[in-house]
């Protein structure tokens, strides 16, 4: 200290006491900053942090309910305005009543095939732009169809495996449907009655129907419910709508609908399983080709039709 220094606070008592410490602030601490993620991480307890739900690589799809919803729509109203078209078409030109004009239309391949086909070339065209042309993605790939890979370790069987065990659940639901009581309301009924017709509808579930059933329900249908509600959940959901979806034309019999309905699980957990569609489309190929083979000897060709 010098000898004119007025400052008190070096005065000797001043400097031999020891230094008091800060008292601690009662302003709060101030928020990170919302785009620094290093002071977010400091600032955030660890225990609040969840970790989000990784889903598989088939889950992962770009469509949402909104697309669901136009999807349904246009479904609908596409069946209806086709279906509308060729009845008015293929409808005889004397007026009929309704179950009499049924009779007559189901008895026409040209009505059936075509009512099939224009349909199914609807829902495949509006898939393909809403989702190839409009978001630039791999139509196939996006739908679920990849490579199917054999593995015993993970319970993966070969292609000829599946296909194979499609024909085995036909030969069971063969069985278990002949100890349910039909009757002749069924429309399939009046379908196999008539020989072109017939022959006609077997030609569709062999090479049309797997197909497109399986894009449908499997590649389009099962990855929306299994990510919104989970696998299991939507295994039973897609299940339960694919047998629903066949139940006009068996009359609504519930006895075949419940097989259905399980058939539709069994095909679902193939794909979930597998991560394809190709081993649902196997399955389905396989049980639609023996249940074709079934129908085709039991009417010796089309020319006998037994009665319910």
């Amino acid at each position: 200290m010098t000898l004119f220094d007025d400052n008190p606070s070096n005065s000797p008592e001043q400097d031999s006491q020891p230094p008091v410490a800060a008292e601690p602030s009662a302003e709060p601490s101030v928020a990170p900053l919302g785009g620094d993620p290093i002071s977010y991480a400091a600032s955030v307890p660890a225990g609040s942090y969840t970790p989000r739900r990784v889903l598989p690589e088939d889950l992962r799809i770009s469509w949402s309910w909104t697309h669901f919803t136009i999807f349904i729509f246009f479904a609908l109203s596409s069946f209806f305005l086709v279906q509308t078209a060729l009845i008015l078409y293929f409808a005889p030109h004397r007026s009929l009543p309704p179950k009499e004009l049924e009779r007559y239309l189901l008895n026409k391949p040209q009505f059936l095939f075509g009512t099939n086909i224009l349909w199914y070339a609807m829902i495949f065209l509006f898939l393909y732009v809403t989702l190839a042309v409009l978001r630039g993605l791999p139509f196939w790939r996006s739908l679920g169809w990849r490579k199917l890979t054999a593995s015993i370790s993970a319970g993966k069987a070969t292609p000829w495996a599946y296909f194979f065990s499609g024909c085995g659940l036909a030969i069971f639901v063969v069985a278990a449907s002949s100890q349910v009581h039909t009757s002749e309301k069924m429309p399939i009924q009046e379908v196999l009655k008539n020989r072109s017709s017939a022959m006609l509808l077997m030609a569709m579930a062999v090479f049309v129907a797997p197909l497109v059933e399986e894009t449908v329900f499997r590649g389009y249908l099962y990855p929306l419910f299994a990510k919104s509600f989970g696998i299991v959940p939507g295994i039973l959901l897609t299940g339960v709508l694919f047998g629903l979806m066949h139940g006009w034309q068996l009359g609504w019999t519930w006895g075949i609908v419940g097989l259905l309905i399980l058939v539709g699980v069994i095909f679902t957990f193939a794909r979930a399983h597998t991560g394809t569609v190709l081993a649902s489309f196997l399955l389905h190929l396989g049980y639609n080709s023996m249940i074709a083979v079934a129908t085709i000897v039991g009417t010796h060709g089309f020319t006998q039709i037994p009665k319910p």
